[in-house]
């Protein structure tokens, strides 16, 4: 795996743990662009909503549309919640460090 698809399976793996830690599995795609900043990965948000099409694609998110604005609410699938904590694993996502896969998230801690 190349630099650039490390970057991008890291993303992906933000964007998925952080919907397992918001209250109800959702969010948007402006909250998530500020939170992968936050992570080191400040990306455009063309980036974030291709990585959340993506992420939609393989039945990881879902989305919906905000209005007119572009905006997206972005919700959390059972399919997501596996692979952000570690049960599953998709080759297009960095899998969580061992210990580290239900850090944080109420009701999954060891």
């Amino acid at each position: 795996m190349g630099y650039a698809d490390a970057v991008t399976a890291n993303i992906r793996l933000i964007i998925l743990r952080e919907l397992a830690n918001t209250t109800g599995y959702a969010s948007n795609d402006s909250v998530l662009r500020m939170v992968l900043a936050e992570w080191g990965q400040a990306v455009s948000r063309d980036r974030v909503r291709t990585e959340l099409t993506w992420l939609a694609d393989q039945n990881l998110v879902s989305l919906t549309a905000l209005g007119e604005s572009g905006a997206q609410r972005v919700m959390l699938t059972e399919s997501g919640l596996d692979v952000a904590t570690g049960v599953t694993t998709n080759p297009g996502v960095q899998r969580p460090s061992p210990g580290r896969a239900t850090a944080g998230m109420p009701g999954l801690e060891r």
